[in-house]
């Protein structure tokens, strides 16, 4: 997980995909860019929907916004990534990311989603 830059709490890295990639190389890219690491991405755990202030805009007053989430089998941990001045990289036990989050609905996403993909694949 990585640090907030907007207040308490961990997240997962995330963000948006530009026109010229799929949302699984957009993935992959997030975790580079913003955690520092490199992986495989393992399997889709599903889209999850979340409202964004910085995403407000005429064609959506309310910031409606849908993540598509992925479980990331982690190779390698880089010693320098595009975010690390203003990002952390955090290392937690499920209990303990859980207790963290910052948004219910990456809480949803670990726990409902995650964990039960991580039980049907061990």
């Amino acid at each position: 997980m990585i640090n907030s830059t907007s207040g308490p709490g961990l997240l997962f890295p995330k963000g948006g995909w530009e026109n010229d990639e799929t949302v699984e190389e957009a993935a992959v890219r997030e975790a580079i860019e913003e955690a520092g690491v490199r992986g495989d991405l393992m399997d889709f755990i599903g889209f999850y929907h979340f409202k964004s202030k910085s995403h407000q805009d005429e064609f959506s007053p309310e910031g409606l916004c849908k993540a598509a989430m992925f479980a990331l089998f982690v190779k390698e941990e880089l010693n320098s990534w595009p975010e690390q001045s203003t990002r952390t990289r955090n290392w937690l036990t499920i209990p303990k990311a859980l207790q963290s989050c910052r948004h219910e609905w990456m809480k949803d996403a670990l726990e409902n989603g995650f964990c039960k993909w991580l039980a049907q694949n061990k």
